[in-house]
């Protein structure tokens, strides 16, 4: 196990590798626990480097003899590398190795998955399967051969040769250690062609294991629709002769971008009817398209260092955004994107786990994957793109593409291409990459002699990453709106660059209803009371149409919560016209029904100085489903059946909405007739969507017995259908049952603990069952501290991640903070804590 006092890393100490990289030759001789990597890589002096020293990264290898140009050398390794004497002029390193890939439970560097050999090497796994400058700014074609007795082998680039038991690829394209990639195993492919808008025929294949091939055909032609968007819309063209994708069952991530070579976690890959739900068809598109954009940004055009790591994962997030707003839905696209970034984003930044877009220094950066990189990294890009216009960031996307392609940039890089291209400067911007913490802007107006003023006040709440935040520019999308609700003002984009200041709109022959950061404009927090009934009922923004009704929820709640008040008539009503407005699109009404999620609430009574209580907001969120259900009785049958969808399973935009709010419908029914209707769903249900919906809600009608013992029968072959299963039971567990329900999984002869699908999917999903998880007893926490002190030494990544459920913990009243601190304090006792999961915790007890 790595160091568990590990060093912090700056920003500002940043310095060059002393030696340029030219090529690198690989060779695996691939055995489950006795790989041998030879390298042969040929370095050169950089003239003006400042640092000369030659140290190569390099964890759990045994060194077998290294050589410079041809000649036997003693280098000095340690733990964490080795260095050498090495000329100083251009010379040929080579260094044999052996590796135990059967033993790398950490699923870092090279590791089996069920008999296949696989890589994962971002951020820093490379180094764990030979020495080399695993940094991101060292950059160099690679040739990789494969040795081993596999049908198929493969890795980055083209394809050059191969025979019987060997293959060999060559990447012609720069890249640095972490996008390197490989897979040998028994695989099936699923195979198709793409013609480039250069004319270029591009071989694809989806490797899966043997029985999953029924399940390619919509990641395939998400791929191929990837493909042609990029095309269209940035102008990107791919750039190699084969594009291969391989699903993998152990995986900590989602998927990794490898040149040419996409490794996916199956459950981001694999979809079917029978076996994945609508949404999962939506994320597996959103992911694909995500991995494939990084070809051009993040692979073509890389980061310069790991705190550059927004730089690739906040522009792509955006890129996939954008992708599926415009295959799909853009108002539910953005309402989900703000739901995310609420839910995970901005509690990040207001606790313990607060880090700027960009960070100024890290001990492990597996741990700063995080919602503030990727989700607020996003939202950056959005704002930079609101405030120069589309042509203005078109003009300064095709300059950064022309002037970094093959580089390793920075954050600098990337705004100095957007002042050039528009002639703003961006100095003021920039504060978004480099202070944490949500900002909070307060409104008030005025109107006098025909004048509507509007005054907002800015203010982020300072932070251990940030002391002295700084006002920001913060792009405010403005409507208003007639007292009759007809739009006298459309959209106008006003900056907030100061403190406090005032927008005036004059020639208004009433005072007008304001329609404020419509589109979720920026990503700060409205200090503002919106006359949220009439927003509901006229704004002609869809966002802030859905904002409307989520306050008008969040209000009705939190006075139940704190005063027992009964749920709020004009919310019911509200709601209840909404999702009965046909000429609305179905899945849009679903999202306005869809309360605020019960950690927001708490977030929100915290925030407001009140302790919350898991079960009072629990039993709160139970009442208002039960009022709606109650205030839609005599509709909801009608409207339940108009929305099912009779035609033949698609998982498009059209058929997903219906299914959706015919789903969201029948949760309320249940809740009047005992669960019959789900039952009936149930056991008619012709894809996963309709079936785990039912299985749900007989659930939480108390019925769920026999579907579950049915459900497990019938997918008790199909791991990813089980994840499901075992998930379900977790989240929909009354609150006084769910760490019980939770334990008695962790039982079950299925459970994996060494899966990270599985972990996340039983252990993950009870950290978000906010009242089950804070139970009183502390059984829920007790709970997840054994486990995740179990998992470190398996699997420090997945661990460290999931020590993040503990990170609210000072909003809690007395004695579940008691009772955290001891699990956390327990936690960072155990013997040999990783590095990932020591940072973790220590940052999340200093809060």
């Amino acid at each position: 196990m790595r160091d568990a006092a590990p060093q912090t890393i700056y920003l500002k100490d940043y310095t060059p590798f002393g030696y340029t990289v030219e090529e690198v030759h690989l060779t695996f001789d691939l055995a489950p626990s006795a790989t041998r990597v030879t390298s042969r890589i040929r370095f050169a002096p950089t003239p003006e480097a400042v640092d000369k020293t030659f140290f190569l990264h390099g964890e759990n290898l045994s060194l077998i003899s290294a050589k410079i140009d041809g000649e036997a050398v003693k280098p000095n390794p340690t733990d964490q590398g080795l260095t050498c004497d090495v000329p100083n002029v251009p010379f040929t390193w080579e260094a044999e190795v052996q590796i135990d890939p059967a033993a790398n439970t950490a699923l870092e560097g090279l590791y089996q998955s069920n008999g296949m050999y696989c890589t994962q090497c971002e951020a820093e796994g490379f180094r764990k399967i030979t020495y080399y400058p695993d940094r991101p700014d060292v950059m160099s074609v690679f040739t990789v051969r494969i040795n081993g007795p596999h049908p198929v082998l493969l890795s980055n680039g083209n394809p050059v040769a191969s025979g019987d038991g060997w293959a060999e690829w060559h990447d012609p394209w720069p890249k640095p250690a972490y996008l390197f990639a490989l897979v040998a195993g028994e695989l099936v492919a699923h195979r198709d062609t793409f013609e480039t808008m250069e004319g270029r025929k591009v071989d694809l294949a989806l490797h899966v294991r043997a029985g999953d091939e029924g399940k390619c055909a919509f990641g395939m032609q998400a791929l191929k629709d990837s493909m042609k968007w990029d095309e269209d819309v940035y102008g990107r063209a791919y750039d190699l002769d084969v594009f291969n994708i391989v699903a993998v069952d152990d995986f900590n991530m989602g998927a990794m971008e490898n040149k040419g070579l996409n490794i996916f976690n199956a459950s981001a890959v694999l979809a079917s009817p029978e076996t994945s739900t609508d949404s999962n068809f939506e994320r597996i598109e959103a992911i694909i398209a995500h991995e494939y954009f990084h070809n051009w940004t993040g692979n073509r055009i890389t980061c310069r260092d790991w705190f550059q790591l927004c730089l690739k994962e906040g522009l792509t997030v955006f890129r996939d955004s954008q992708f599926t707003a415009d295959m799909r839905s853009e108002p539910v696209k953005r309402i989900s994107d703000v739901i995310v970034l609420r839910a995970h984003q901005f509690p990040e930044d207001q606790g313990p786990l607060a880090h700027p877009v960009r960070p100024e220094s890290f001990q492990e950066i597996n741990n700063f994957y995080t919602a503030t990189v990727y989700e607020k990294g996003a939202e950056v890009i959005r704002m930079l793109k609101t405030l120069v216009g589309d042509a203005g960031y078109k003009t300064a996307l095709d300059l950064y593409f022309e002037r970094h392609d093959g580089d390793a940039a920075t954050i600098e890089d990337w705004l100095a291409v957007f002042e050039e291209a528009t002639g703003r400067d961006l100095t003021q911007f920039k504060r978004w990459y480099s202070q944490a913490g949500t900002p909070r802007v307060a409104v008030s107006d005025s109107f006098e002699d025909g004048t509507y003023t509007l005054s907002f006040a800015q203010h982020t709440p300072p932070s251990s990453a940030t002391p002295d935040p700084q006002a920001q520019v913060i792009p405010i999308a403005v409507g208003l709106l007639s007292p009759d609700g007809d739009e006298v003002m459309p959209t106008q984009i006003l900056e907030l660059t100061q403190d406090s200041q005032s927008f005036s709109f004059p020639g208004l022959s009433a005072k007008p209803v304001p329609s404020i950061l419509r589109g979720c404009s920026a990503p700060v927090e409205l200090e503002h009371t919106p006359d949220n009934a009439f927003l509901l009922a006229h704004d002609t923004d869809p966002f802030n149409r859905w904002e409307a009704a989520r306050n008008l929820a969040k209000a009705s709640l939190l006075g139940t919560i704190t005063g027992g008040t009964a749920p709020d008539g004009g919310w019911l009503d509200g709601v209840a016209g909404l999702l009965s407005d046909d000429t609305l699109d179905p899945a849009y009404r679903g999202y306005v029904f869809a309360m605020p999620g019960q950690s927001q609430l708490a977030a929100d009574l915290h925030q407001a100085g009140t302790t919350p209580d898991p079960d009072a907001i629990w039993a709160a969120s139970e009442v208002h489903r039960k009022a709606l259900a109650d205030r839609m009785a005599d509709v909801l049958p009608d409207l339940y059946a108009r929305h099912q969808v009779d035609a033949p399973y698609a998982p498009d935009a059209a058929q997903a909405g219906q299914r959706a709010l015919g789903n969201t419908v029948l949760s309320l029914l249940s809740l009047l007739d005992g669960g019959d209707a789900a039952q009936a769903q149930f056991d008619g249900a012709t894809n996963m969507t309709q079936q785990l919906a039912a299985l749900a809600y007989l659930i939480r009608a108390g019925r769920g017995d026999a579907a579950l013992a049915q459900f497990e029968a019938q997918w008790k072959h199909d791991r990813l259908v089980m994840d499901k299963w075992f998930g379900l039971q977790v989240i929909e567990a009354d609150p006084d049952d769910a760490a019980d329900t939770a334990k008695a999984l962790t039982l079950h002869p299925d459970f994996n603990w060494k899966n990270p699908n599985r972990f996340r999917a039983t252990l993950g999903t009870f950290s978000g069952h906010h009242a089950g998880f804070h139970a009183k007893d502390g059984s829920g926490y007790t709970l997840l501290a054994d486990w995740l002190i179990k998992l470190d030494p398996v699997n420090p990544q997945t661990t460290a991640r999931m020590c993040s459920a503990f990170q609210t913990w000072r909003r809690y009243d007395a004695i579940r903070q008691s009772m955290i601190g001891k699990e956390l304090e327990r936690i960072a006792a155990a013997p040999n804590l990783s590095r990932d999961t020591t940072e973790m915790i220590t940052r999340i007890r200093e809060a």
